[in-house]
């Protein structure tokens, strides 16, 4: 269409499943391609290194290598060419239904659209106050932006006819339609000319960074399409169900295009997260290095170790369900896949996490130890860290704020689990530590509970927002608790002793509070306290840790429930209940 103005006919008359069928076209292309590089590097270049040892064989190996990277360059534009012809039909399709609706209405009416668009009208009979006279007809012209005042260009002199006024919205509707469809069509030209490949054969590295260029223009100009056919309003179940409905050619527009809108999107298989996140990864990086500053540094420094990370060996393998910017940072790492596997864990950390190198160097590696503990348990386990949320730092840990807004998306992740997952009855396990107990607590208090939920461990806990563990949409069996004494977040008084003891003088006045107010001394910060026998959850032994004070300990015992080499007791009876065997563990009596 480009070159000349578009006109409401040639929009009305446009055939877009042709522009379709000439993107299956491409897409044909594109997959003949894909199948002739996987032969060049599979069958012929591995034959002929496996088989010949000379330099004619060097030789022919990077021959063979030139025309794997032509293949994999056809592969990957054919396939862009074939997104931009689709994103171009589901984007003309709109203003073509708009100017197929004004163009029935005026038919209905026996109004008159001509060519540039205008509408004539006819005469109508009107009663006014010197009596039934005839409202002559008239013409109303596309106005768009160069003339709001009404019926400007329509309206002849002698009584308002009734007609006027809906022949002018039809004519504005058409132009609207036209000019949308003329901006649709300049915008995907350019991307598509820019498709064009240089004459010859040999596809260099700077033809390959084009390749990523004009990726980023197809994603640019095609982009929405993508994103408006994505249910981002539906349940994860809904999500999985449209992901499986997809061609595998579409599935691969998104992967290879958009993969932001898939990769942290609850309920599309953990599989094709992973890939989603592996190729976003790099985008985000090169976003932050354009950025600057000192909180893009930070997160910047944690997303380099994350992809470092993924490019090593891990065991168990490691997947990247989630990644982000926004807030103090997103990341969801599972170890194990969580489809493929009977006994799933996800882990909300708390107080003071964020995107940063300790979220790698430390928050990840507790939830591999705990994959490897479950593994050793059952073979069939896996284990997730989900930093969907933003923890409180330091500053906001007595506000329950962030664990409200972070309850909601936790339950919608775990939903996304239960949706994907392979295993008719999985086991699943729900852990919050310090104060991302809260947040389990929050989200187990919300409608239906934790989706799929059938155990929770709270480590380190100030309290989760009720005072009994059947509270928590499961029966109080299955509430698991590890709690350090000589970890100071279990001891947290609760606000009322802490109000009342800061009046009475201080800590000292907590301390004197606590026993006018707490009797049973059960009672912590965010409620009961998860260890006591009040509440009614089974406590399991864990190593108390350094005291505070006298051995300098200071937070020590609040950070090692899940480390091995530190608190073998707690990581194996963690293991044991993710691992599906809780009631192995050993028990420490209530306080």
């Amino acid at each position: 269409m480009s070159g000349t103005a578009l006109t409401w006919r040639q929009l009305r008359d446009l055939r877009l499943a042709e522009f379709e069928q000439a993107g299956d076209a491409w897409h044909q292309v594109s997959g003949r391609a894909d199948a002739d590089r996987v032969r060049v590097d599979r069958a012929m270049s591995a034959k002929l290194r496996e088989t010949q040892c000379s330099e004619s064989a060097e030789a022919a190996l990077a021959r063979l290598r030139r025309l794997s990277r032509n293949f994999q360059y056809l592969h990957t534009e054919c396939g862009l060419a074939r997104t931009a012809l689709n994103g171009l039909a589901g984007d003309l399709a709109e203003p073509q239904r708009q100017v197929k609706l004004a163009l029935e209405e005026a038919r209905a009416l026996r109004f008159t659209v001509h060519e540039d668009g205008s509408v004539a009208y006819p005469a109508a009979p009107v009663r006014t106050a010197f009596g039934d006279q005839e409202a002559p007809g008239g013409l109303a012209r596309v106005r768009l932006l160069r003339d709001p005042s009404p019926f400007a260009d329509a309206t002849p002199l002698g009584p308002l006819n009734p007609h006027a006024e809906k022949a002018q919205d039809i004519a504005d509707r058409i132009g609207r339609a036209v000019l949308a469809a003329a901006s649709i069509d300049a915008r995907y030209a350019r991307t598509l000319d820019a498709l064009r490949a240089a004459g010859g054969l040999d596809v260099t590295e700077a033809t390959l960074r084009d390749v990523a260029r004009d990726t980023a223009a197809v994603r640019d100009t095609a982009g929405h399409h993508l994103a408006a056919a994505v249910p981002k309003d539906g349940s994860p179940a809904a999500r999985k169900a449209w992901w499986d409905a997809l061609p595998e050619e579409q599935r691969r527009e998104y992967l290879d295009i958009a993969p932001d809108l898939i990769g942290n999107l609850d309920g599309i298989p953990a599989a094709v997260r992973d890939e989603a996140n592996r190729r976003y990864l790099p985008l985000l990086i090169a976003e932050l290095e354009r950025t600057g500053g000192g909180d893009a540094e930070t997160k910047l420094e944690a997303l380099r170790k994350i992809q470092a990370t993924l490019a090593r060996p891990s065991d168990p393998p490691m997947l990247l369900l989630g990644i982000g910017t926004e807030g103090n940072g997103r990341a969801i790492v599972a170890y194990g896949d969580p489809d493929t596997s009977r006994n799933v864990s996800a882990y909300v950390p708390g107080l003071g996490t964020k995107l940063d190198a300790g979220f790698v160097d430390d928050t990840m590696v507790r939830a591999q130890d705990t994959a490897k503990g479950a593994r050793s348990v059952d073979p069939s386990s896996a284990a997730i860290v989900w930093l969907g949320y933003d923890a409180p730092q330091h500053g906001d840990v007595m506000l329950t704020g962030d664990a409200e807004r972070g309850a909601p998306a936790y339950n919608r992740f775990m939903a996304g689990l239960s949706a994907t997952n392979a295993h008719p009855d999985p086991h699943v396990t729900a852990i919050g530590h310090s104060y991302g107990s809260l947040t389990v607590g929050t989200a187990a208090r919300q409608s239906g509970g934790i989706p799929g939920v059938d155990d929770v461990i709270l480590l380190g806990s100030p309290g989760v927002g009720v005072d009994r563990a059947e509270d928590l949409g499961v029966s109080k069996e299955h509430v698991f608790v590890g709690a350090a004494d000589n970890d100071p977040v279990t001891h947290l008084p609760s606000k009322t002793e802490s109000a009342v003891g800061m009046h009475l003088g201080g800590s000292t006045g907590v301390l004197v509070a606590r026993d006018l107010l707490d009797r049973g001394n059960d009672d912590v910060y965010f409620g009961k306290d998860p260890a006591s026998e009040a509440f009614g959850a089974r406590r399991f032994e864990v190593d108390d840790g350094p005291r505070m004070v006298v051995e300098g300990g200071l937070f020590q015992a609040h950070s090692q429930y899940f480390t091995p080499d530190v608190d073998a007791e707690s990581a194996n009876n963690i293991a044991l209940i993710v691992g599906g065997s809780s009631h192995r563990i050993s028990k420490e009596e209530h306080r």
